[in-house]
This record gives C-alpha cells, sequence and structure tokens, in this order.
C-alpha cells in the first residue's frame, strides 16, 4: 500500500514495506531510510534515489505522525529500536 499525504506525495510500496518491518520487527533498512530514521537530511538527500527525492515530505510527515516517537529522530533511537525487536519485542 502506497502511504499519500493530502498534499500530493506518497511513500512507494516497496519503502512501506521496509518501514513497517522497521517499525514492526525491528528489521534493520538501507542507507536511505536510515537517515530518514536518524533525522539526517544531508544523508537522506544523498542516498535517495530519483523517486524518493521528489518525496522527502512524505517519509518526514509518515514518522512525525505515524510512527513510534522511540523509533525515529536519533542513531540511538535508531539502534535501540533494532536490538529491542521493534513493536514485536515490547
Amino acid at each position: 500500500m502506497i502511504f499519500t499525504t493530502s498534499n500530493g506525495f506518497h511513500i512507494p510500496d516497496r519503502m512501506m514495506r521496509s518501514i513497517e518491518a522497521y517499525i514492526q520487527k525491528g528489521k534493520p533498512v538501507g542507507d536511505f531510510l536510515q537517515a530518514i530514521i536518524c533525522n539526517d537530511l544531508r544523508e537522506a538527500v544523498i542516498r535517495a534515489d530519483d523517486e524518493n527525492i521528489k518525496n522527502l515530505p512524505a517519509f518526514v510527515y509518515y514518522f512525525y505522525q505515524h510512527a513510534p516517537s522511540q523509533c525515529w529522530g536519533t542513531r540511538n533511537h535508531y539502534n535501540n529500536w533494532i536490538s529491542q525487536k521493534g513493536l514485536k519485542g515490547e
């Protein structure tokens, strides 16, 4: 399922599957999503492919509005979420 914001930005299905596996099970993600999750805009821009760079706002919006605050925002949050196995580990 593609996540779409009200202003037309979207997260492709392939990326949503990775995001959901990360949130639910603590599964590590690729470099682009790691940068988003760790709140590293510079790295996210460097790592984004053509589709994801155009839709960066959707990723930020999704994590801000829908993801547990403990799973994103810093590198420590990312590492801790993985080591705790995401929501399934709680």
